[in-house]
């Protein structure tokens, strides 16, 4: 395909954000296993996209001092987007366990197909809603089975998790709504998560003491990987934003859940029920489905 029309094709701007996040994963998991704290490594992935799409920025000739419009808009998102979200996340999968909190996610399609619909943003037909039906099943049986449910939690903690979804659909939505006038998909991904690196930093002391960046150093191969994944998904991602809109684009999480399994079998030798592959049949599935939808 030529690279111009892959720039255009949202299904390949999908599986390419999607795969890039599914990849980021286990590299997660191997971090804060290695002993890297959580939020220190949140950190590195907005940092890492930042400082490995600044040159491309500068090479297209866009690079500028962002004015009063986008600083707003890089605010809103990197809290809403990714600040508060992973908050949450920190806070409640000790409450709620890994499972619950992987089933959040699954739920922001579903989100943000609702805000979209109320907002007149999209309008997807029946063969759409269906498979973000079909890929919020699939999504389910992955989580489920990777991570279990975890123990019974209070109510309180249930409602926290919740606000996981609702955050990420509004700012799925607030990306079109106040897309600033002239920027480019490229210089979005880096303002956004320069100012997300700094909200994480800041937010570094209160939940783990500091950054800790020298457990980074610990890990240099992990630590580079990262920053490629990264910064390959954010170069995409915004564009999948400007081509396929919120509701498409929120099916990332569905992609990241099949590739994230994929990874895990190929990669670590990780055994999974059939059930989990079923949920990966039903996400390719729903996936299909939402793409011919939009056609």
């Amino acid at each position: 395909m030529h690279p111009m029309r892959a720039w255009s094709s949202a299904w390949l701007l999908l599986l390419l954000t999607g795969g890039f996040l599914g990849l980021s994963l286990p590299l997660g998991r191997m971090a804060t296993a290695a002993g890297v704290p959580a939020v220190t490594w949140a950190f590195l992935v907005s940092l890492g996209a930042a400082v490995l799409l600044a040159p491309v920025l500068a090479y297209e000739g866009k690079a500028r001092w962002p004015d009063r419009r986008r600083w707003r808009y890089y605010a809103i998102l990197a809290a809403v987007s990714y600040a508060l979200p992973n908050l949450l996340l920190f806070t409640v999968i000790p409450k709620v366990g890994a499972g619950y909190a992987g089933i959040m996610f699954t739920l922001s399609p579903i989100m943000t197909l609702v805000i979209s619909t109320t907002l007149r943003l999209a309008r997807p037909g029946f063969l759409g809603v269906a498979g973000i039906g079909a890929g919020f099943a699939g999504a389910l049986l992955v989580a489920v089975t990777r991570g279990g449910l975890g123990q019974p939690a209070a109510p309180v903690w249930i409602a926290l998790a919740l606000l996981i979804p609702v955050a990420l659909a509004a700012a799925n939505a607030y990306r079109t709504v106040a897309w600033p006038k002239g920027a480019g998909p490229i210089e979005l991904a880096v303002g956004s998560q320069a100012v997300a690196a700094a909200m994480l930093a800041l937010a570094a002391l209160p939940l783990a003491g500091g950054l800790h960046l020298e457990t980074l150093a610990a890990v240099p191969g992990l630590t580079a990987a990262q920053v490629v994944a990264s910064g390959g998904m954010f170069a995409v991602y915004f564009r999948l934003q400007q081509v396929g809109g919120p509701v498409y684009l929120s099916q990332i999480g569905y992609v990241g859940a099949a590739v994230g399994l994929a990874f895990g079998t190929l990669a670590f030798g990780e055994h999974y029920p059939l059930l989990a592959w079923l949920g990966v049949g039903l996400i390719v599935t729903g996936v299909a489905m939402t793409t011919i939808g939009r056609r």
